[in-house]
């Protein structure tokens, strides 16, 4: 057997897939900077949430290459491996929005699936050194008021998103086992950051804010959820890539647990003093709707990230208010970035989830 692609920890070329997308092109800008020996070659579809107006800072940058492709084309992967020869696959390419998967689950089938199982084919022929598969919290499904997750819970996602995502786990596990294919798996909770396609709940309620339309709420709005610092995660890849342990799961949480209502009063505050906006009439906005994902709608997620601390040194660092704050502040001064990504498509698409056809709860007082 051919020895591992393997190269000191400075000397790294990555194939970073959906690296247009709102983590992804974060995480290659990151490792640009921070690392000067890394090259990086990002392959992306360019669906309606890949931009690559996110990566415009570094699209001259020579240790950067941006392909498009589908990672379910092997010829395309074969292709790029030969002529590239990377030793380790970061793999953040997925369709990744619980509701579309509630609409339509094909194309989650396809890509976070058929997708993963072809770029472990590709790790497989050409004996790549690491593959990271980026996974969510999702996978684990809901908890209750109390408790988290831990890299030993059991798989129980309740939406086509989540068990695709589940799925593709299990495949990245089996083939560790049964080819040796060198799998790490990292499972972060929800990011919040820049360049973050507008139909997450964060830019989302930015966007509909500075319109002067609904804030959509599910349900009653105490959804928790445990909050983290796309950068703070960008580093926490960074590290499973480098110092991670083969056939290893590590937990990348925030240990910062908001309920949606929170977060969204917290935005309308924010806007209200930097646009000098009525604090109340932005409020008046938000808008209960009866949940169309009904048992799909996770209550609760919290993730246990010791493990990765213990092992490997990381933790968050950054204040979650703060960097919210932050946050906000880069959606208002990029409205047009706004504007560009929001297609005809993602109207259509808001109009089926958060449109006139869904029952309205009650409006906020």
């Amino acid at each position: 057997m051919k020895k591992r692609n393997e190269r000191t920890p400075e000397q790294l070329s990555l194939l970073v897939t959906g690296g247009a997308g709102f983590i992804g092109s974060n995480f290659i800008k990151y490792m640009l900077e921070k690392h000067t020996k890394v090259s990086i070659t990002n392959l992306d579809k360019l669906t309606y949430a890949g931009n690559l107006e996110n990566l415009k800072e570094v699209e001259n940058n020579p240790r950067y290459t941006f392909v498009r492709g589908d990672i379910t084309n092997l010829k395309l992967i074969d292709r790029l491996f030969r002529r590239r020869n990377f030793n380790v696959v970061i793999n953040f390419a997925a369709e990744t929005h619980v509701d579309r998967s509630l609409l339509k689950s094909s194309p989650f089938i396809q890509t976070n699936i058929i997708g993963t199982l072809t770029l472990l084919e590709a790790a497989r022929q050409h004996n790549l050194g690491r593959f990271i598969q980026i996974s969510t919290d999702e996978v684990y499904g809901s908890l209750n008021k109390e408790g988290n997750f831990s890299e030993k819970s059991p798989l129980k996602p309740n939406s086509p998103y989540s068990a695709t995502k589940a799925s593709a786990d299990l495949i990245c596990r089996s083939y560790w086992k049964g080819y040796n294919i060198p799998i790490i798996i990292a499972r972060s909770s929800n990011n919040y950051g820049p360049y973050q396609f507008p139909e997450k709940l964060i830019p989302l309620m930015i966007k509909n804010a500075l319109e002067g339309k609904e804030l959509p709420v599910y349900g009653d709005g105490l959804n928790i959820r445990d909050w983290l610092y796309v950068k703070d995660n960008c580093r926490a890849i960074d590290l499973v890539i480098r110092k991670g342990r083969i056939g290893e799961i590590y937990n990348i949480g925030g240990n910062c647990e908001k309920s949606n209502i929170e977060v969204i009063n917290f935005i309308c505050n924010v806007i209200s003093e930097e646009k000098n906006r009525d604090k109340e009439e932005l409020k008046s906005l938000i808008t209960f709707i009866k949940d169309p994902r009904g048992k799909a709608h996770d209550f609760r997620y919290a993730l246990n990230s010791s493990k990765i601390k213990e092992e490997i040194g990381w933790e968050p660092t950054t204040d979650f208010e703060s960097r919210l704050r932050e946050t906000i502040r880069w959606y208002l001064k990029n409205i047009e970035w706004i504007k560009r990504v929001t297609t005809g498509e993602y109207r259509e698409y808001y109009e089926k989830i958060y449109g006139k056809n869904h029952q309205k709860i009650r409006d906020s007082k």
